[in-house]
């Protein structure tokens, strides 16, 4: 196949969820203000799934422009939502204990969104979600998990690592284990074929 393929994304996790399946592609981060966008498309009353399909087109088009028209580039975003809150990396240890315990007895929502395109076109967009409910957790045991795991706490939205120690924080998980980690691979790999990018 001699089509480039891209992925927008800094992430260490979903490049190498790509290079696991034995995907040739180049990647290169985006480089927009998440924030910014996030903020100014929630005063539109956007739904978290909405908010992650929006990031993750903004990322495959600033991408985009620095490669041939005729590259396909994969842009990604993910959103945490409980109800109607979606939720931001915490920037410090008091903010991730303040998640932990809002998450506590709840049952919230990873939405992992893909969007591919080339040149100015918009060639497919996916959102997958997965529903993660947490037991309830005391005070005393969310001091103790955030002290063992770190600055770890503040790398991931909910401040948990379903790889790591955070999958003690959980009672049950319902959804695709590649939707969790960011990147939705088996609609992406149907995609890429149907799109002749990889074998078939």
């Amino acid at each position: 196949m001699t089509t480039s393929l891209i992925l927008a994304s800094a992430s260490l996790f979903r490049r190498q969820l790509l290079e696991n399946a034995g995907i040739t592609f180049q990647a290169k981060a985006a480089g927009i203000d998440e924030r910014a966008i996030e903020a100014e498309i929630e005063q539109k009353g956007l739904m978290p799934e909405e908010i992650a399909l929006v990031l993750a087109e903004a990322k495959a088009r600033d991408v985009g422009a620095s490669f041939a028209d005729d590259a396909i580039i994969i842009g990604s975003d993910q959103t945490m939502s409980l109800g109607a809150r979606v939720y931001h990396k915490p920037k410090d240890m008091d903010e991730a204990r303040d998640t932990l315990l809002s998450l506590s007895g709840q049952t919230h929502q990873l939405n992992s969104a893909i969007v591919l395109t080339r040149g100015n076109q918009l060639l497919w967009k996916h959102i997958s979600s997965a529903r993660l409910s947490v037991r309830v957790l005391s005070e005393n045991f969310v001091e103790a998990h955030l002290c063992r795991v770190g600055e770890k706490a503040l790398t991931s939205v909910g401040a948990y690592q379903l790889e790591g120690e955070g999958i003690q924080l959980f009672e049950k998980i319902e959804g695709d284990y590649f939707t969790i980690l960011g990147l939705p691979m088996l609609p992406l790999l149907a995609k890429l074929r149907e799109l002749n990018v990889i074998d078939a």
